[in-house]
């Protein structure tokens, strides 16, 4: 099968991209707390300085595209609905505090993300620390803004998020990618981790987006055995391009996996062994998707982008 996306792909992602970053510079939330007799703005500007710069300097926002794409293929009404925008900005919120507490010092130690200092060394530990906390709560509290939409969904977005977030999911991946540094591990250990740590958060955006939707229950199934497929895939790139790719092209330090002596789907499959693996689980996205119709292209272009980006 073709890793190309489609010649409309492009037109769909920049779009998206406009639409996700309008999104979350509108509803990245205020700093006048309600628990204060006087305005503590003021107070709290490096924490908004901090929060600012981590979420609003760009990034390849598949997370939020995949929301989109995936309420797309089930009603495009939905996916032109306006609040369906803070269902996207959680989820990318949620992975930018993941990135931003993954770059600490105690973590991955990494200088670099998105092609500028993380979030620590352009302010402080301290700062990272708390810009992260407050991206992960306000995610959860923008599900709660959501307008005309039952509370049985509405409640369902907030528990999918939460599953995909916490031990069970991606936090238990970054426990087991810690403690696999200078380990040797096995195949079925690092898809696991890796399901945990990237794939967790992927098949929730895609959930989420059908759920809003209101997605039957065959349609969830097929859409998160889509969403499992590039969920590894995406890591499987990752890894390759921490090999073949550079610093400037990543927007991140290049070697940063080898460096760390941490487990790579290139390390366990060599380099040819861990381009076919992605290639398969393209594959295995787009057999998922056999059951919808035109307005799944996006979803099937993703899958595609995921193999393909050279960042």
């Amino acid at each position: 099968m073709s890793i190309a996306p489609t010649s409309d792909f492009q037109q769909y992602l920049e779009h998206s991209k406009q639409r996700i970053d309008k999104a979350l510079t509108l509803h990245l939330g205020g700093f006048n707390s309600p628990y204060s007799n006087v305005d503590s703005a003021p107070y709290l500007e490096q924490l908004r300085q901090a929060i600012s710069y981590s979420q609003l300097n760009g990034g390849k926002r598949v997370r939020p595209l995949l929301v989109y794409a995936a309420a797309k293929a089930i009603d495009t009404s939905a996916h032109d609905n306006k609040q369906l925008d803070k269902v996207a900005a959680s989820v990318e919120m949620l992975h930018t505090y993941s990135l931003i507490h993954d770059d600490l010092p105690a973590m991955d130690d990494d200088d670099l993300r998105r092609g500028q200092p993380t979030c620590h060394k352009a302010f402080d530990e301290a700062t990272a620390i708390l810009a992260g906390d407050a991206l992960q709560t306000r995610a959860f509290e923008l599900l709660t803004e959501i307008t005309g939409c039952e509370p049985p969904t509405q409640l369902a977005l907030v528990a999918t998020l939460a599953k995909a977030s916490g031990s069970r999911g991606m936090v238990g991946g970054q426990a087991m990618d810690l403690a696999a540094v200078d380990q040797n591990i096995n195949l079925a250990q690092l898809e696991t981790m890796h399901s945990l740590k990237t794939g967790a958060l992927i098949r929730a955006a895609v959930t989420m987006g059908a759920q809003f939707a209101q997605a039957n229950p065959e349609q969830l199934k097929s859409l998160d055995d889509y969403a499992e497929a590039i969920g590894l895939a995406f890591q499987v790139q990752d890894d390759i391009l921490d090999i073949e790719s550079d610093t400037a092209t990543l927007g991140k330090t290049q070697g940063a996996d080898i460096a760390l002596n941490k487990p790579t789907y290139p390390a366990l499959l060599g380099m040819q062994g861990a381009k076919e693996k992605a290639q398969q689980l393209h594959n295995q996205a787009i057999v998922a998707l056999a059951g919808f119709d035109d307005n799944a292209q996006p979803l099937r272009d993703l899958s595609a982008y995921i193999i393909s980006r050279s960042h």
